[in-house]
């Protein structure tokens, strides 16, 4: 990278949408009928700059309706994958030397066009994942962010590197791009992930092989077709959807990938990292493995808690999305002196909660992804009715669709299965304590350590609960879901991942390696 680059501007969020305002409901709802009228979307593989139609083709369908069609999109395989990968080694040598300054100006170029589209992108997150008004634009806001915040970082990371001056040498220090990247996203954040994954790779100035979710790929085509409005050369960028088996353990193991960027279940990602560890012939490096995975995600209620706060934001942590998220509270634990109060004021929120399609914005709570994921889903729920006791939900709503009421479950132990595995789902374990002390053994009693907030007013141990409760993203008395780019460098410990820190000022590192130059004088 050149040291000379151009001023960085200072960073800011992308508001969210204001939905009280009527003007910002139209606009939204406007975005709605367009883009349904436009379905079923036509979904191609793009390798080496040329629209593909693939081997044979599926169906991305709406999970709040699945008779309606979103997208038909074509389906790649494993010559499909290597050509691509052929295709993005080739285009690296050109756009490894392009400048800082030219990689980012891409990035800003389309952090304006998605801000000018914005609606319409969350409109496509509603159809085509379920997600409500708020939850969609959130979505698509974070992306934003993460156009913004990348490519600032490229520019700062293309500045002269601190080191410290020898006599008789002139020494600097350069970051430079790695390579072909495979970029493996998932489809509960199918915007704001993908583009931060693939866009960070590409600022740092490697190019990408990106595999989008097959529950999620016409959001996906979309933000590809942003990016070669805005001037994204042919080849820096290569797009093949299809199955995990045949495209994306290809791009694991092809020795022409130098780095994989994974965010998904831990089982796959504990997979792929088998996988990349094994040398391939031809293959002359350790392949870099990016991943975020799962979470079991905990909040903690001690007995001094403000319980009207923790009440409203337990139930947007374990709630919203669907529960959807790696970061969701999925673990409640509460001290025995407030159990009570707490699910006093909690489980009638729960029940209160409005579930159907999210294109209607009086609805909280939308589909799970898949018929897949409800029918496990409601597996564990009998799981639960054993091991705990049924406090809210616990039953699917009949119709089409494929939508569960929020659950929640109480008198669930740590050696329970609801409290030790990750379900991804509207239901929530809660566990009670007799101290302190039991409360963050219990909070730290998991494989995962992604996410935990603590709820209380202790000062003394409050600063306990910094040092102690272990996990990437700790919150104090505030929701465990919502991390923002720049102010939550966002990733986890143990089987949550490499600890990323997605959204943070290492995270580019990850797509980068340095080299040190020497020279006498």
């Amino acid at each position: 990278m050149l040291a000379t680059t151009p001023e960085i501007t200072p960073f800011s969020n992308e508001p969210l949408t204001d939905f009280s305002k009527e003007e910002n409901v139209k606009a939204f709802q406007g975005a709605l009928e367009k883009l349904e009228r436009k379905f079923p979307l036509v979904v191609r593989l793009w390798i080496d700059g040329e629209e593909l139609e693939g081997d044979s083709t599926f169906e991305s369908k709406d999970p709040g309706q699945p008779a309606r069609v979103v997208a038909n999109c074509a389906q790649g395989g494993r010559e499909h994958a290597m050509r691509a990968v052929a295709g993005a080694h080739k285009a690296f040598g050109t756009w490894a030397h392009k400048s800082p300054a030219e990689r980012a100006d891409l990035l800003f170029r389309a952090a304006r066009a998605l801000r000018l589209h914005k609606h319409e992108f969350s409109a496509m997150m509603v159809y085509e994942v379920g997600k409500n008004w708020v939850e969609a634009d959130a979505d698509t806001a974070e992306a934003i962010d993460f156009l913004e915040f990348y490519a600032r970082e490229a520019l700062r990371y293309g500045r002269r590197q601190p080191i410290t001056p020898l006599p008789h040498e002139n020494n600097e220090m350069q970051y430079l791009p790695l390579g072909v990247g495979a970029v493996i996203p998932p489809w509960n954040f199918p915007l704001a992930i993908l583009a931060g994954m693939t866009t960070a790779a590409l600022v740092a100035g490697n190019t990408v092989v990106l595999k989008p979710s097959s529950d999620s790929p016409g959001v996906a085509w979309m933000f590809v077709e942003l990016l070669r409005d805005c001037g994204l050369p042919p080849g820096v960028l290569q797009f093949v959807p299809g199955p995990g088996g045949a495209v994306g353990n290809t791009l694991v193991e092809h020795p022409l990938v130098r780095f994989i960027a994974f965010t998904g279940s831990a089982q796959v990602g504990c997979e792929i990292n088998e996988k990349a560890a094994k040398m391939r012939e031809g293959q002359i490096w350790l392949k870099r493995v990016v991943a975020e995975m799962g979470g079991k995600d905990f909040t903690f209620v001690d007995e001094d808690a403000d319980l009207d706060a923790a009440v409203k934001a337990c139930y947007s942590a374990a709630f919203g999305y669907q529960g959807q998220k790696c970061s969701a509270l999925s673990r409640l634990i509460l001290h025995e002196k407030i159990h009570d109060a707490f699910l006093e004021k909690f489980l009638p929120l729960v029940e209160a909660t409005q579930v159907g399609h999210p294109s209607d914005p009086k609805n909280y709570l939308g589909p799970l992804i898949n018929e897949k994921a409800l029918q496990k889903t409601l597996e564990y729920i009998e799981v639960g009715r054993q091991e705990g006791q049924l406090a809210a939900g616990g039953a699917r709503v009949e119709g089409e669709g494929y939508y569960l009421k929020p659950t929640v479950f109480t008198g669930i132990e740590r050696h329970h299965r609801l409290f030790k595995e990750e379900i991804f789902a509207p239901v929530l374990a809660v566990t009670k304590v007799k101290s302190f002390e039991e409360g963050v053994a219990a909070a730290n009693d998991s494989v995962y350590g992604l996410t935990g907030s603590y709820f209380g007013r202790d000062e003394d141990k409050i600063e306990k609960a910094r040092r102690d409760l272990y996990c990437g993203n700790l919150y104090i008395n505030r929701k465990c879901t919502g991390a923002m780019v720049g102010g939550h460098p966002f990733g986890g410990f143990n089987l949550s991942g490499t600890d990323s820190k997605a959204g943070g000022r290492d995270y580019l590192l990850l797509f980068l390696q340095a080299k040190t130059l020497s020279r006498a004088r």
